[in-house]
């Protein structure tokens, strides 16, 4: 008998006749509310919290619940196969982890335990520049797991060579170069605590382990950690950087190229006409800019500019399997999520991330049946309709 995701539900239930019940919960927007109730208030608010008073986020949530889904009948949905190829790789489902930086204020097992977590369920894990943990010991977490590397683009060359230079050591096949970043928006929540890890030394340890960046000091990031932070600072990100500065990366990075952050249709022909290789539709959860576009609006358009150009993912608001449906129906190959393994591994480490992941893809693999789909490349525009406004 094939083996499906929307097993993980039979499992639940049987696990049930022994009086076990699930750690956390299966639906899995509840997953914020108790892990504001757990963890502290810094922690939580700087992964929870968004641009201004939150519009964009709250958009992103609106947009994909706006669509809805409309199931068709008698179709042979009883063998599926959730794979898709995604730039060169086949993917055992639409789905990869989100880059999201200094875990380790989440849980002590910060990147490693995502990432093994994403490795043990086989989805793609993106390592974020600004991690808690240095790349390659993430890297070894996964063993030959498929894994990315997403780049904050600093303002000094010999640094993003050497980042470049050891993401291809450490086996990541695909650059995603986030691009909405260049300035850190006005976020009240964090704004309300004064917290800000980086200033803390926490989501530096991919440059405070750099040949590059410690070049440029005097001393050691444990010797002067002042300097050290006030370094990683001036040069995390370039707000001066534009289109042409792309030949540069495409120079140094052998494989597939994503941009992150892309919203306009003119921004995804002005990648392809740069030899990118993807973008992914996002306005990074509505933490960068308050009023912003919701980005499951944003995406028909990307995907229809796009073409057979570019490779289109998605990220922003996912929550459900059935967001993951509905982000493939208008137009992206596959989905990141973010928030929720976040909050999966602040509230269980390993094991949570796994149950966010394991959730989303059961969810996802009885949406694609229950609307007449055996896999995700049969998903199209004509399985949505829009709730008036």
């Amino acid at each position: 008998m094939t083996q499906h995701r929307a097993d993980f539900q039979y499992e639940i239930y049987l696990d049930g006749m022994t009086g076990a019940v699930p750690r956390l919960p299966t639906d899995l927007t509840a997953l914020e509310e108790m892990a504001e109730r757990r963890l502290g208030p810094g922690p939580f608010g700087y992964v929870a919290g968004s641009a201004g008073d939150g519009s964009t986020a709250r958009a992103n949530r609106a947009a994909l619940e706006r669509r809805r889904i409309v199931p068709r009948m008698l179709r042979d949905v009883a063998e599926r196969d959730l794979s898709v190829e995604v730039l060169g790789r086949t993917l055992s489902a639409p789905l990869a982890l989100a880059p999201v930086g200094v875990l380790s204020i989440m849980h002590p097992g910060a990147e490693p335990a995502a990432a093994r977590a994403a490795a043990a369920q086989g989805v793609p894990f993106v390592l974020s520049s600004a991690s808690s943990t240095p790349m390659e010991q993430v890297a070894e977490a996964m063993g030959d797991a498929e894994r990315w590397f997403q780049l904050y683009w600093s303002k000094d060359r010999e640094v993003t060579l050497s980042f470049l230079k050891r993401a291809r050591a450490a086996g990541c096949s695909i650059l995603v170069v986030t691009l909405d970043t260049p300035l850190l928006a006005w976020r009240p929540r964090d704004l309300d605590q004064a917290y800000l890890p980086f200033l803390r030394g926490v989501g530096t340890a991919n440059h405070f382990t750099d040949p590059a960046f410690l070049a440029g000091l005097e001393k050691s990031p444990q010797d002067d950690p002042n300097a050290a932070v006030l370094r990683f600072v001036s040069l995390f990100s370039d707000p001066g950087k534009t289109w042409p500065d792309l030949a540069f990366l495409r120079e140094n990075w052998a494989g597939p190229i994503v941009l992150k952050g892309v919203l306009h249709p003119d921004d995804a022909r002005l990648a392809a006409d740069a030899g990118m290789d993807g973008v992914v539709v996002s306005n990074h959860g509505g933490r960068q800019v308050a009023g912003a576009v919701a980005a499951a609006d944003a995406l028909p358009r990307v995907a229809a500019a796009a073409g057979d150009r570019l490779t289109v993912l998605f990220d922003s608001g996912v929550r459900t399997g059935a967001d993951v449906f509905k982000a493939l129906a208008l137009g992206a190959r596959a989905v990141l999520v973010g928030r929720p393994y976040a909050y999966g591994l602040g509230l269980d480490g390993q094991p949570g991330v796994e149950h966010v992941i394991r959730c989303l893809l059961a969810e996802f693999d009885l949406t694609l049946a229950l609307s007449g789909h055996a896999r995700p490349g049969t998903v199209g525009a004509g399985d949505l309709v829009e709730d008036p406004v």
